[in-house]
């Protein structure tokens, strides 16, 4: 019987140590999922345009279970269910500005760049069909940010998918109140 105690009491400490690391890995895990999700979706109709030769928009839609990105294919507004799309939900959810720490550092990064936030809110953004980026018929000068993160659980950080005005993406990470920094 002491044995078995021992080993008993053994394995429940094993576990309490264990426990939280594997649910940082696990929000880290769900925060990089969400945001490469995020840059693919982007990238997929970033192609669409080129292929198609014509533009085609990505739009962000809110739904009851989080955020529906996706392809427009048809520019008809809507994502529809024949058309490449992506629920964002869970831990990891498409945040407006303000929450994740202050971009300065991408700014900076992009040589002064002008960051225009388009999470957290239903929107689109309009490839041409040489895959650049779109604002009311003339290439983009600004770098859209899509921030991806829990606003009710901060301590896991957050990440940024920049999408740049020639149409490429680049992610970025940062802690709760910390400085961002690329990681793809």
């Amino acid at each position: 019987m002491v044995e078995l105690a021992v080993s008993m009491a053994v394995v429940l400490i094993l576990t309490a140590i264990a426990i939280p690391t594997l649910m940082y890995s696990i929000r880290t895990y769900q925060l990089n999922s969400a945001a490469a999700r995020v840059s693919d979706m982007l990238k997929f109709t970033r192609f669409e345009a080129v292929r198609r030769n014509k533009q085609i928009n990505f739009l962000m839609q809110a739904s009851v279970d989080g955020w529906i990105v996706g392809t427009d294919s048809d520019n008809n507004g809507s994502v529809d269910a024949t058309e490449k799309q992506q629920l964002i939900s869970g831990f990891a959810a498409l945040l407006p500005s303000g929450v994740a720490p202050s971009p300065t550092a991408i700014s900076a990064a992009l040589g002064g760049a002008t960051l225009s936030t388009k999470s957290g809110s239903n929107g689109s953004v309009t490839f041409d069909a040489r895959g650049a980026i779109r604002v009311g018929g003339v290439v983009s000068t600004s770098v859209f940010v899509f921030y991806v993160g829990s606003a009710a659980d901060p301590q896991f950080g957050y990440r940024a998918v920049a999408l740049l005005p020639a149409g490429g993406t680049q992610i970025w990470t940062a802690p709760d109140g910390g400085t961002w920094k690329r990681i793809g």
